[in-house]
C-alpha cells in the first residue's frame, strides 16, 4: 500500500498520469482525424528538438521516455483509442531490448507490438508501424550485446506482419543504418537518440508515407 505521493508515483508503472489532462482536453476538443505518434524517448524528444514537426494540430505526441512495449500496451487505450484518432504511428521495441525493465525476448516484444496494432485496427484506426531504429550499443546498458541482431529479427517479422494484415510499415532503419550496422553518427547524439538532423530525417519519411496511405496535404 502506497503512504507517500513518492510511492503512489512510484505505483504508476506504465505512466498513466502522464497525459491524463491533456488526453481529456482532447477528447472534448475532439480529435477525429488526428493522428497520434505513440512511443518512448524517440517519439517524446521530437517535440522538443523539432517542435514545428508537431504544430500541426492534426499530429499527437504520446511518447514517454525509457518505456517497453508492455508500459505502452498498458496505456494504450487511454493514450489513443480514447482519442479516437484515424490513425496511430507505433514505435517501440528498442528499450526492451535494453532491458529498461528487465530481460525481453524478441517473441515478447512482437506479441506487444501487435496487440496494439490488433487493438487499434479494430476501433478502424488506421496502424503505422514503425522500424526499431538502428542501435549498434546501449551506452547505458553495454551488457547487451549485438542488439542490432534483435532489431534486425523485429522489423523483419513487423514488417511481414504490417503486409499480411494490410497496415503501414515505415521503415527508419534503412535510412538510418550505417555498416557496422549502427544509428548513422550525424544522426545520433548518443548512438540511440536522435539529434536535429535525425528527426527531420524521419519527419520527412513519415509525412511522405502518411501522405501516400492517407492523402493528406501536409504542410
Amino acid at each position: 500500500m502506497a503512504s507517500e505521493n513518492g510511492d503512489m508515483i512510484n505505483e504508476d508503472w506504465a505512466n498513466l498520469n502522464y497525459y491524463k489532462e491533456e488526453n481529456l482536453k482532447l477528447v472534448q476538443e475532439g480529435t477525429k482525424e488526428s493522428i497520434i505518434f505513440m512511443g518512448d524517448s524517440i517519439t517524446e524528444e521530437w517535440g522538443r528538438i523539432l517542435p514545428e514537426f508537431f504544430s500541426n494540430k492534426q499530429y499527437i505526441n504520446r511518447g514517454i521516455g525509457g518505456q517497453t512495449t508492455p508500459q505502452m500496451l498498458i496505456r494504450f487505450r487511454q493514450d489513443v483509442i480514447d482519442l479516437n484518432p484515424e490513425a496511430v504511428i507505433i514505435l517501440a521495441g528498442t528499450n526492451d531490448i535494453a532491458g529498461n525493465t528487465g530481460p525481453s525476448s524478441v517473441k515478447m516484444i512482437i506479441d506487444n507490438l501487435m496487440s496494439m496494432a490488433e487493438i487499434a485496427s479494430k476501433q478502424n484506426i488506421q496502424v503505422f508501424m514503425s522500424s526499431i531504429l538502428p542501435v549498434f550499443r546501449y551506452p547505458w546498458n553495454k551488457s547487451i550485446i549485438e542488439p542490432y541482431k534483435k532489431i534486425a529479427e523485429i522489423n523483419n517479422f513487423m514488417k511481414d506482419f504490417s503486409n499480411r494484415e494490410k497496415l503501414v510499415y515505415v521503415d527508419y532503419h534503412s535510412h538510418m543504418v550505417d555498416s557496422r550496422p549502427g544509428l548513422k553518427l550525424e544522426l545520433t547524439t548518443d548512438e540511440v537518440h536522435l539529434n536535429q538532423a535525425g528527426y527531420i530525417v524521419m519527419s520527412e519519411i513519415v509525412n511522405r508515407v502518411i501522405r501516400d496511405r492517407l492523402k493528406r496535404n501536409l504542410i
